[in-house]
């Protein structure tokens, strides 16, 4: 198995979160994993971008035109980071906007939960149930139910399962 993935958005969406549970999977997997982030200027609004490699590669940095898949939490950041993906690579977009792409207004889904910063997780329960990546719900689940703190865990779970029914 081998996935090239891109996490785009803005300092405080949740990149770097939703990249470590991407991550975990594969590290329950016993799947080699690599990851890299940029997020220089996340704390003025500025970008972040984390690069996943799921499977055999020597390297976490992801050239133009070789992403399988692209989860962009903020859409302004498409035409910045459009060249990455591969031609038959899957974008999901957090977009109230319908587009080519696989778009799920998942910062409204986020906010009437209560949170925000929970679009993450209903981009990755959108991107399990388009099967655009290549993992389970139940290892999703697990990876969740680990990295996240146990007073965020249910809701985080909640974001999750309204991605996969959207």
């Amino acid at each position: 198995m081998k996935q090239q993935i891109i996490v785009s958005g803005i300092g405080g969406q949740g990149v770097l979160f939703l990249t470590r549970v991407i991550a975990q999977v594969a590290v329950n997997r016993n799947i080699p994993v690599l990851t890299s982030e940029t997020h220089g200027m996340a704390q003025r609004g500025g970008t972040v971008l984390s690069t996943i490699k799921i499977g055999d590669f020597a390297s976490p940095l992801i050239c133009s035109g070789q992403a399988d898949l692209g989860l962009l939490l903020w859409e302004a950041n498409l035409p910045v980071h459009q060249s990455l993906l591969q031609e038959k690579g899957v974008w999901i977009i957090n977009s109230s906007n319908n587009s080519d792409h696989i778009s799920i207004n998942a910062a409204k889904i986020a906010r009437d939960l209560g949170n925000a910063v929970l679009l993450n997780l209903v981009l990755l329960g959108a991107a399990i149930k388009d099967e655009a990546l290549c993992f389970t719900v139940d290892e999703c689940e697990t990876a969740i139910k680990q990295l996240a703190p146990k007073k965020f865990v249910e809701q985080n779970l909640a974001a999750f399962h309204k991605g996969l029914s959207c």
